[in-house]
């Protein structure tokens, strides 16, 4: 009896756990966007198809993520409750990328099948690369630099 409430102790505080880690990015619609966040969704999606927005909290900040697909390719927007925007996350055909990046991604990669592959611009600033991985059923993320080389930490 014991180890069974235990047991039951121990998986309710884990879904507690991860309720508590999902709530902090919800789903929500752009009426609730502040005003200075829709003014840059409303420029930074012209001509985008928007397909939804949700509210983060990371560190004490809100932010405020708008998901959009521009010329067919996905671009995410991360905007600060001020509009500034603090993050673009925006998909890049490989094929386009520069020999240095693509050989970049295919050794990190290793036998893994690169599935997709998006740019990370924060401030204006080029930062990275991204490419989902598929590696035996199981699927990742890896990342390098502007340059194609190993990043210090992950963006």
């Amino acid at each position: 009896m014991i180890h069974r409430l235990s047991r039951n102790v121990i998986l309710v505080a884990g879904l507690i756990l991860v309720a508590t880690t999902s709530a902090q990015e919800k789903k929500i619609k752009r009426a609730d966007l502040p005003p200075a966040v829709e003014k840059t969704v409303a420029a930074q999606s012209a001509g985008a198809t928007v397909r939804g927005f949700s509210q983060e909290k990371e560190k004490g900040q809100v932010y405020y993520e708008a998901e959009m697909t521009v010329n067919g390719h996905s671009k995410d927007v991360l905007i600060d409750s001020n509009g500034a925007i603090v993050e673009v996350e925006e998909e890049v055909a490989f094929d386009a990328l520069a020999a240095p990046v693509k050989a970049g991604l295919q050794s990190k990669a290793g036998s893994g099948k690169i599935l997709k592959v998006e740019s990370i611009t924060k401030h204006d600033k080029l930062v990275a690369y991204e490419a989902k991985v598929t590696t035996n059923g199981k699927k990742s993320e890896i990342q390098v630099g502007p340059d194609g080389k190993p990043l210090d930490h992950e963006e």
